[in-house]
This record gives structure tokens, C-alpha cells and sequence, in this order.
């Protein structure tokens, strides 16, 4: 099994394991805020809850995954592949299993996110606002990787999957957090007024 702490939190299997363990913790976060919030707020306590820690518990585990140093980290430099679609496709002749995985995994890195943010977030109620979003925060990742000098390549490849992951699942909820724009734009405006 897992050997020590660096098996736990510096392995795939590890963060793995430990983001299914945290589901139960990750549940009551959302009972908890939605209770404290249904006392306090007049606002739909559980969707909001739900979608703050589903933003959290859905995108933290993918970015740490993919923030884990290689084998040869700090050794080499940083490389850096800016030719669209050249890495999926040489992985793609090579391996197509592999391929496969990562292509899969780059989508649900900000799933959670494009899923969630609309829900949570009216300003963000959008697929061109979700892909701008995620597209930043790939761009992050993927250059942080490049100056941490993590054994990885930063690749447009992982930027275009990444972010059409979460605009995927914008679409998903977009049913969802249209229906949330629509209640609150009927809701009447002295409902929603200080002090009432």
C-alpha cells in the first residue's frame, strides 16, 4: 500500500484516495453552510452551499494532481509545447490508452468549475465567461508548472482541454443557473432590499 506521507500526498493513488475519503467531510461542509445560511439569508442557501464546495472539492484534487513534480523535478528546465493538438496527437500514435486518460483528465481538471461557478456566481453566468475563466486559470497552472520546474511540459493542448472541459459542463448546468437568473430577475426588488 501507500508508504508514509509523500504516498498519500504525492501520488495520483494518493490524492485519490484521499478525495474520496474527504467526500463525507466535503457533504457536511454543505449541511453546515446551508444551515447557517437558511438562518441568516434569504437567498437559495443550498445551491449556493453546494456550489461553493462543489467548486472546491471538484477542482483542488485535479490542479494538486497535476501540480505533482516529476520524477527529474528541479533537475531539467521547464518545457513548453505552443503547437496546438502536436502533444495529444504524438500521445495519441504512441499510446492511445494514455492518450485517452489524459485527454479525460484534462477535461475534468475545471469541470467542477464550469459546472458550479455559474450556479454560484451571476456574473459568471455564461459559457463564453466560464471558457475565459478556466482558460486563466489553465494558463496558471500550466506556467507554474513551467517555473517550478516540475519535470512537466506546458502545453496549449492542456489549456484547450481544460477549458473546454468546463465549458462541457457550463452546458451541463446551464438548465440549472439559467433557472436561478430567471427566479432572481422575477424576484421583486423590495424582497431583496437591506434591511427586510
Amino acid at each position: 500500500m501507500l508508504q508514509g506521507w509523500q504516498g498519500w500526498v504525492g501520488t495520483f493513488t494518493g490524492v485519490a484516495l484521499i478525495t474520496v475519503a474527504a467526500l463525507p467531510l466535503a457533504a457536511l461542509a454543505v449541511w453546515a453552510l446551508a444551515r447557517l445560511r437558511s438562518v441568516t439569508s434569504a437567498t437559495p442557501a443550498w445551491q449556493r452551499s453546494l456550489a461553493e464546495v462543489g467548486i472546491v472539492y471538484g477542482t483542488v484534487p485535479w490542479v494538486w494532481m497535476i501540480m505533482l513534480p516529476g520524477g527529474r523535478a528541479g533537475a531539467v528546465p521547464g518545457r513548453v509545447s505552443l503547437v496546438p493538438l502536436r502533444d495529444l496527437f504524438t500521445i495519441l500514435a504512441a499510446d492511445p490508452l494514455t492518450a485517452t486518460v489524459q485527454v479525460v483528465g484534462n477535461l475534468l481538471v475545471f469541470a467542477a468549475l464550469g459546472f458550479f461557478a455559474p450556479l454560484r456566481f451571476a456574473a459568471l453566468a455564461s459559457v463564453p465567461r466560464i471558457l475565459a475563466l478556466a482558460a486563466g486559470c489553465s494558463v496558471l497552472v500550466e506556467a507554474a508548472q513551467y517555473l517550478l520546474r516540475l519535470d512537466r511540459v506546458s502545453s496549449v493542448d492542456d489549456v484547450l482541454l481544460n477549458t473546454a472541459g468546463a465549458g462541457l459542463a457550463a452546458l451541463a448546468s446551464r438548465r440549472w443557473w439559467r433557472a436561478t437568473a430567471r427566479a432572481a430577475s422575477d424576484r421583486p426588488r423590495s424582497a431583496t432590499a437591506p434591511g427586510r
